[in-house]
Formats: C-alpha cells, sequence, structure tokens
C-alpha cells in the first residue's frame, strides 16, 4: 500500500492532528508549542494561527469553522476570525471533559470527539511509565451540537479513549482505545449510537509489555474502507481491512506517530504526525482516502 515516503518538516514541536485543506495546505497542532499551525502548501513556512493551551485534535466543518480539542485546558474550542478562540463546552459541572482529545464532523454535522477519561496532569509524565496503566481512566465518546455545546454521552468506560473515524457512508463510527490496542465501532444513528462492537486490536504485541503508553492514536480510513491507525511506540501505521484484521504494518521513521490525514487535492497522499522526531511525514499510497464529513 505504500510507494514512497519522506520527511517534509523537522521542527515541529509534538505535532498532532492533520487536517487537509481544498487549497493543499495544511491545519496541525504542535501541542509543545501549544499553537495551531498553517502550511499553504508542502514544503512552504509554517505560520501559526492560533495559541490555545495544548490543542490535541483539529476539525474543519463546511463553513470553515476550526473546532480544537484542547487538552490542557480541557474544553471543545471554536476558533473565531483573528485567532480567537471561543470555549463551546468543557462540559456540565458535575460531568466535566477531561482530555479532549481526537475530533471528527459526522455525516450530521454534529462534532464527534474522544474524551480521553483522565487529566493530563495526572496522566503526563508519570514515572515509571508503567504506572500510567494503574491510573483510573473513563475514556468517553461524545456528540456535541456545534450550535451550542450541548452534548450526549454515546459511550463511556474506554481505556483511554483515542483517535476517532467515521467508516464509508457514515454507517459507523470508529474509536481507538489506547491502552488495550483495540478499535471499537458504533453503528451510527441519527442523535445516538449502538453500542459498543470491537472491530480490531492493532497491537503486536499488548502494549503493557512495552514498559511505557503505546497503542493506537489517530487515524483515518481508505476508499475502500481499510482503516489507518497510528501506533504509538510500535512505529507504524497499522492498517485493518474492512473485517477488522490486520492488511499491512507501514513502518515509519519514528516510533510515536499520533495521527495522519489524506490530501485533497492528491487523494493517495498523506500526511502523518511523529512526535519522536518532530516531524510531519508525507507518504505516497495506492489507493486514496475516503473524503470527509464537513
Amino acid at each position: 500500500m505504500l510507494s514512497a515516503i519522506a520527511v517534509f518538516l523537522n521542527d515541529a514541536l509534538l505535532p498532532e492532528a492533520p487536517v487537509a485543506l481544498s487549497n493543499d495546505g495544511w491545519f496541525f497542532t504542535e501541542m509543545g508549542r501549544g499553537c495551531i499551525s498553517h502550511i499553504p502548501a508542502l514544503g512552504e513556512p509554517r505560520r501559526t494561527l492560533a495559541t490555545t493551551g495544548r490543542p490535541n485534535g483539529l476539525a474543519v466543518s463546511a463553513d470553515n469553522t476550526i473546532w480544537v480539542a484542547e487538552s490542557r485546558h480541557p474544553a471543545l474550542l471554536r476558533l473565531l476570525p483573528g485567532a480567537a478562540a471561543e470555549v463551546l463546552t468543557a462540559g456540565y459541572p458535575d460531568n466535566p471533559i477531561r482530555w479532549p482529545n481526537d475530533l471528527c464532523i459526522g455525516p450530521d454535522g454534529m462534532i464527534y470527539m474522544t474524551d480521553s477519561g483522565v487529566l493530563l496532569a495526572d496522566f503526563e509524565g508519570v514515572t515509571p511509565p508503567e504506572k500510567a496503566y494503574k491510573i483510573p481512566v473513563d475514556g468517553k465518546v461524545l456528540r456535541i451540537d456545534p450550535k451550542n455545546g450541548d452534548y450526549v454521552e454515546l459511550d463511556s468506560g474506554l481505556q483511554f479513549a483515542n483517535g476517532i473515524a467515521f467508516g464509508i457512508g457514515g454507517e459507523y463510527l470508529y474509536i481507538s482505545e489506547t491502552l488495550t490496542g483495540n478499535i471499537y465501532r458504533y453503528r451510527h444513528q441519527e442523535g445516538a449510537a449502538s453500542e459498543r462492537e470491537y472491530f480490531g486490536n492493532v497491537m503486536q504485541q499488548p502494549p503493557r509489555s512495552y514498559g511505557r503508553v503505546a497503542g493506537p492514536d489517530g487515524m483515518a480510513f481508505d476508499a475502500d474502507g481499510n482503516l489507518y491507525v497510528a501506533v504509538l511506540v510500535e512505529g507504524t501505521i497499522t492498517v485493518l481491512k474492512p473485517d477488522g484484521t490486520v492488511n499491512d504494518r507501514i513502518h515509519l521513521p519514528g516510533h510515536y506517530p499520533t495521527n495522519l490525514a489524506f490530501s485533497q487535492t492528491h487523494p493517495t497522499q498523506a500526511v502523518i504526525t511523529e512526535i519522536q522526531g518532530n516531524q510531519l511525514l508525507h507518504v505516497d499510497l495506492t489507493v486514496p482516502g475516503l473524503p470527509l464529513f464537513s
């Protein structure tokens, strides 16, 4: 599935959440700088759009609004003209959002977001690293109304909910669970979702065996229904077939890929964010990406 891979940016500080634009440009977050960055085209200098704290996930809706999953000051943000960030929701007083991680726009125009289920301050820099598996985690999947920030919990009790993506036709919503290596899916229904359904596992060995947090992060579909998953520590993009079995493992120059996205203008090309080398990788694939809902 891979024909070529190249590094085109190597000074992005903890990059995440690449978003392809229709004019050949890219947005992505730099968690280490606390900012959202913009590259007009591959190879051109980047500029800072906004600074929020520690932006984790990004999505762009049909009206060109930029939505930000902010993890250090937990909230879903709406980026306004002039680079001001407005809090859409930080959760309800008796049920706050803990770690907004990744998000996408659904076929219904709603925002779907993962809450990893633990505060960043309680999880970040834990020593020894394997202690992270003993921290209580209550990961959630949220469906958020972009008009007013009202939301419903579609699921809870996940062991660090992370990547999120809709499959072909929007029939299923897929979620990655980092601490187990599992990928789950939910049949999408208007205003709700079915019960959690196991889809597959991306790990070559159990996450706990690495002595640190390892497992699936962000992910994206191709037009044939294959799911490409960034796998932390194993340093791969693991490709799952439509039946959930492993089809391929694309090995990367770096062990901490965080996410990937297909280009809008060159559909068989993708950008991968990788934090060990603080780099953005450009890959040529053989199957075009599945267009996102907006």
